[in-house]
C-alpha cells in the first residue's frame, strides 16, 4: 500500500510538470510550462516558434524549440509560454496580450521578463523587443532576422542573435543586417552575434534544449521605473 502511495504521488507530480494549454484567455492560444519551485516572483520567459508551426492544432507547437527542451526533462526556472501564431507575421501587441494576462495571474518578476524564437519567431522577437522594449531584460533570436525602424528602440536590451553559417533557408546576413542597424543607432549597444559553424535552419534548434540559452537570457535584469 505505502508503495502505491508513494507511486501515486509521483505520477501526480510529474503531470503537474507537463505544460498546459491556456485556451480562450488571450488572441494566441498558448502552452504555459510552471516552475517546479515557485517564487514570490519568477521569472517568465515567451519563446516564438517558426513559420512551420502555424495553424490552428496547438500540440503542433510540441515539435520543436522550448516545449520539446522541457519534453526532454530540461529544468527551467521560470514560467515558459509559448504561444501558437495562426498564420502571418507574429503581432506584439497580441505577444503582449499574453505578457499581461501571465502578470495579471502569476507571479511574475517584470524586471525578469524574456523573449526569444527561431526563424519566423526570431522576427517576432525583434519585433516584440522593439515596440515593447519597456517589457524585456533580454532577448535571443535565433536563424531569424528584424526591421531595421525598430532598430533604435532596441539598444538598451541585451540581444544575442543566433545564426548558423550553413542556413539557406534565412542567410546569415538578415541576422549581421539587424546587428548593424542596431549598433548604427548606438555603437554600444549590447547585442551580440553568435555564428554556429555549419549551422543548418534546423540544426540550430538543439540550443533551446540546453540550459546554456536560458542561463544567458536569466542572468539579465531590467531596472525598472518607479
Amino acid at each position: 500500500m505505502k508503495f502505491l502511495t508513494v507511486l501515486i504521488c509521483l505520477i501526480s507530480m510529474t503531470a503537474l510538470a507537463q505544460p498546459k494549454a491556456i485556451l480562450d484567455k488571450t488572441t494566441y492560444q498558448f502552452w504555459l510550462n510552471e516552475p517546479k519551485v515557485v517564487e514570490e516572483k519568477n521569472p517568465l520567459i515567451i519563446f516564438l516558434h517558426g513559420r512551420s508551426l502555424s495553424g490552428t492544432n496547438i500540440e503542433r507547437v510540441k515539435r520543436y524549440g522550448a516545449l520539446k527542451g522541457v519534453e526532454k526533462g530540461l529544468d527551467i526556472p521560470g514560467y515558459l509560454v509559448a504561444p501558437q501564431l495562426p498564420s502571418g507575421p507574429w503581432n506584439a501587441d497580441k505577444i503582449d496580450e499574453i505578457v499581461s494576462y501571465m502578470i495579471s495571474n502569476y507571479n511574475i518578476d517584470e524586471s525578469r521578463i524574456y523573449v526569444t524564437g527561431m526563424s519566423l519567431g526570431g522576427y517576432g522577437t525583434m519585433k516584440y523587443a522593439g515596440k515593447y522594449p519597456h517589457r524585456i531584460a533580454a532577448a535571443i533570436a535565433i536563424c531569424g532576422g528584424g526591421e531595421e525602424r525598430d532598430a533604435c528602440a532596441v539598444t538598451d536590451i541585451p540581444i544575442k542573435l543566433i545564426h548558423g553559417d550553413k542556413d539557406f533557408i534565412v542567410p546569415l546576413k538578415e541576422s549581421k543586417n539587424i546587428m548593424n542597424a542596431i549598433q548604427k543607432c548606438d555603437k554600444k549597444a549590447p547585442v551580440e552575434l553568435q555564428v554556429v559553424k555549419g549551422g543548418t535552419h534546423g540544426s540550430v534548434e538543439d540550443l533551446y534544449r540546453h540550459i546554456d540559452l536560458y542561463n544567458w537570457l536569466l542572468q539579465h535584469t531590467k531596472k525598472l521605473d518607479k
